[in-house]
Parts: structure tokens; C-alpha cells; sequence
């Protein structure tokens, strides 16, 4: 028996008024209503399984990416599971490569945040299938079929397909041991759950103390609106956590060139490991010249949560513009353009320590991490992935976090999938919480 003929592809605009409580508030986005655009996909096989996929969003634009999705829809509908499977290089290039729909993209923005939408409920569905998590389907996947996944286009010059094979072989001594240290231990996290940009300073102690008592000691501080408040948020952040914890910076991509490097110095008595999107996200070059500007200050520059698509990566790369890549597991086309970034990051040496600061970012990166762990870096020197406390109560299954670290998760599936009557209630804008708050006039349609 085969794995079935996909019969529906159905997609739903989620929002949650996260707005209202400041929470993801930073120096460009003051006011984000964390969204999906959440995809379902359905097979006339036996089993009864779905896939469930999903992007991320900031509110308004949702309907944008569930449009696209529709769009892309004619490319899956009557699709049998086993031929996408069977060459998914080519069905990924076939999303991508649509003859009308490129135009719009190609490979990047709502496009390309669509086809990611899809592509995960296809690996939820393929990892359910086999009933595996996706890390343990991607850990147990021979390395020619793993590379099968992947579009090699415009990336050869700096990685072929041989050169991540070789990886990945290289990959295969003490994978067994990383597996085992995985599960026992989980993979290192930081938490970017307290300084959000729009909290009061009792917010931000509060949120500290109780990290601190939760065991946290990766910190991340939102900055980039106005200098002053910076250096004085970041000296109670400092003198919250300690000289022995680590404090990351993130500007979430406000600051000119020049302007960025200024302000980092300024920034620097704090000691950051990091300052993350300095500046516009498609800046190679000026991400460069911040990045040598700081090395000696022990500065590293961090980007990638709005980095398109695996060129730009290969770009930063090739031009050491960054010390971090930041993989996003709905920014990039899914689990097979993530997978050509993490074999780049371990080609050019540069730890990989993904986004997650959105709805269902945390269940879905986890995987990609654990994986790259297991079976590409096999180091944790330099790494950690992003953790941020809010929406996981949505999720069937939601992450697990102990001894703040990720602890991989055991269930079948890409951990996608949301409860249903959360579906139902925050749908935009027919959901009940939409409604009462519309008729309360606490929040408007913008």
C-alpha cells in the first residue's frame, strides 16, 4: 500500500492579538500580532493521517501568504505522496519554479513563505508516516536520500552536491553518541522572553528573576529605538543576570551601517556575545563591515530570521558578514532549503543558532537543531536555539524545555499540528476571540 494521493489542501488564517500585551514588541515591529498561515493536507490512504504545516506572520499579510498558498495549491492537489517523496528535489523545484507565480518572488516573500507552509505539512506527514519525529526521519535518513531533498541551484559555488555528501559521511562517526547525548541531556537554549522591547523595567526584572530560579543563563535584549534606553536596559538586564551569563542584543534590523557600528561600541561594556540584524537583512555587504568593525571588540553579528532564501546565506558566507546563522523553519523553503544552509554553515565553519521567537517556531526548529547536531556540526560549542515562552498551549504537541534546554521531541510528525479549537478561535477574523475583541474596540482591522 502506498502512501496515498493527496486529496485536499486546506489553509486557515490564525492570528493571535499578541499585540495587546506587547509581547514580541521590538524596535521595527511594535505591535506584532503573532499569525500562521496553517496548512492541512489530507491523502486518501488507509492510515487517515494529515499533514499539517504553517509560516509565521505578524498579523496583517496573513491573508497575503494564505492567498499564495491557494495559489500554489494546483501544484499538490492529485499529488501522489510517494512521487513527491521519491524526487523531491524536483517537487520543491516545481513550488519554486512556477512559470507565473516566480514573478512575485522568486524564492522570497510571501511566495516563498507559502511554499514553506506547504512543504512542512508534507515532512509532517512523511514523518508520521514513518512514525518518527522529523529530527529521528532526518538522523535515520541515508545521507544520497537526505541530499535528494535538497535544490543545489545557485548555491554550487560554494557547496556541491559531493561536498555535503562528504559532510555528511564525516557526520556518521559518533552520531550514535550525539544521539544519546541529545536524548538525555536536550539541545542548549536562550531565552528571548523577557526584554521584549515594549516591557516595563518591572516586567523585565520580574521575567528575569523568575529565568534566573528556571536555570537560564542565555539572555537575549531587544534594542535598536532609542540609544539611551538601550544602554540603560541593557545595565539592569546585565546587573539582573550577572557577569557570569551571556547577553545577546538584537536590533531587529533598525540601524544604517554606520550607524549600527556606532551604537554596538557604545553597547559594548555590556559584553554581547552578539548583535543580531544590525541592519537590512539584505545588506551582504554592510553586514560585512559591521562584522570586521566589531570582531575586536568580541562582537559577532547574528542574521538570518528574514534572510530569503539559501543564496543570501551562501552571500553572508561567502563574504564573512556573520559569526551566527540564524535558520528560520518557516522563512526558508521548509526542511529542504534549511538543509542546504546547515551543510553551508558546517563547510564555512559557522555555528548555526536558529530563530524561533514566533508561533510554532519553537515545536518546528527544534527538529532542524537536534538534527544538526546529531548529524552535521556535531558540536555545541557557540550554539544554542532561540526559546520564547508564549503560544505553545496551542500546539498538540509543544515543546519540552528542561534545565533550559530543548529536549527532543518523541511524538511521530514535525510537531505542527495545533488543537483545533484554537484553529477555531483565533481564525481571523471570524474566531470568537476576534470578534469579541473587534466588538470591545479593543483591537481594530488595520
Amino acid at each position: 500500500m502506498g502512501r496515498g494521493r493527496i486529496t485536499s489542501l486546506t489553509v486557515s488564517d490564525v492570528r493571535f492579538p499578541t499585540s495587546l500585551a506587547h509581547h514580541g514588541s521590538d524596535a521595527m515591529h511594535p505591535d506584532p500580532d503573532y499569525s500562521a498561515a496553517y496548512v492541512v493536507i489530507e491523502t486518501d490512504a488507509s492510515d487517515g493521517l494529515k499533514g499539517y504545516g504553517l509560516t509565521f506572520t505578524l498579523g496583517k499579510g496573513t491573508e497575503v501568504v494564505v492567498c499564495a498558498v491557494k495559489a500554489l495549491s494546483i501544484h499538490v492537489v492529485n499529488k501522489d505522496l510517494d512521487e513527491i517523496i521519491g524526487n523531491f528535489r524536483g517537487f520543491y523545484r516545481q513550488l519554486t519554479s512556477d512559470g507565473q507565480l516566480r514573478w512575485i518572488g522568486p524564492e522570497k516573500g510571501a511566495v516563498h513563505l507559502a511554499t514553506a507552509a506547504i512543504l512542512n505539512a508534507v515532512w509532517d506527514l512523511w514523518a508520521k508516516q514513518e512514525g518518527k519525529p522529523l529530527w529521528k526521519l532526518l538522523v535515520d535518513m541515508d545521507p544520497k536520500q537526505l541530499l535528494s531533498c535538497i535544490d543545489f541551484r545557485y548555491i554550487t559555488d560554494a557547496l556541491t552536491d559531493e561536498e555535503a555528501y562528504t559532510i555528511l559521511q564525516d557526520g556518521l562517526v559518533g552520531k550514535k553518541e550525539r544521539e544519546e547525548q541529545m536524548l538525555k541531556y536536550g539541545y542548549p537554549a536562550y531565552t528571548t522572553s523577557c526584554a521584549w522591547l515594549g516591557y516595563t523595567d518591572q516586567q523585565l526584572k520580574q521575567l528575569c528573576t523568575e529565568a534566573l530560579k528556571d536555570g537560564w543563563t542565555r539572555f537575549k535584549v531587544k534594542v535598536g529605538a532609542d540609544l539611551q534606553d538601550d544602554i540603560r536596559r541593557c545595565k539592569l538586564i546585565r546587573e539582573m543576570i550577572g557577569p557570569e551569563n551571556i547577553l545577546m542584543l538584537d536590533a531587529n534590523q533598525r540601524w544604517e551601517v554606520e550607524e549600527a557600528i556606532e551604537c554596538v561600541t557604545k553597547l559594548a561594556e555590556f559584553q554581547p556575545l552578539w548583535i543580531e540584524e544590525p541592519t537590512s537583512p539584505d545588506d551582504i555587504l554592510g553586514h560585512a563591515t559591521i562584522s570586521k568593525a566589531l570582531a575586536p571588540l568580541g562582537i559577532g553579528v547574528a542574521t538570518g530570521e528574514q534572510c530569503h532564501n539559501r543564496v543570501i546565506f551562501k552571500q553572508l558566507l561567502q563574504a564573512k558578514a556573520l559569526s551566527f546563522v540564524q535558520v528560520d523553519s518557516c522563512r526558508l523553503g521548509s526542511v529542504n532549503e534549511n538543509l542546504s544552509v546547515l551543510l553551508m554553515a558546517k563547510k564555512f565553519q559557522i555555528p548555526v543558532c536558529p530563530h524561533a521567537g514566533g508561533v510554532g517556531l519553537c515545536e518546528l526548529v527544534q527538529h532542524l537543531i537536534i538534527f544538526d547536531y546529531i548529524s552535521v556540526s556535531g558540536s555545541l560549542k557557540n550554539r544554542m536555539c532561540e526559546y520564547v515562552d508564549h503560544l505553545h498551549e496551542h500546539f498538540k504537541n509543544p515543546v519540552i524545555i528542561m534545565n533550559a534546554s530543548y529536549i527532543p521531541p518523541q511524538a511521530a510528525g514535525y510537531s505542527t499540528e495545533m488543537k483545533e479549537e484554537s484553529v477555531r478561535k483565533y481564525s481571523f477574523p471570524q474566531g470568537e476571540v476576534w470578534q469579541k475583541l473587534l466588538s470591545e474596540h479593543k483591537i481594530q482591522l488595520k
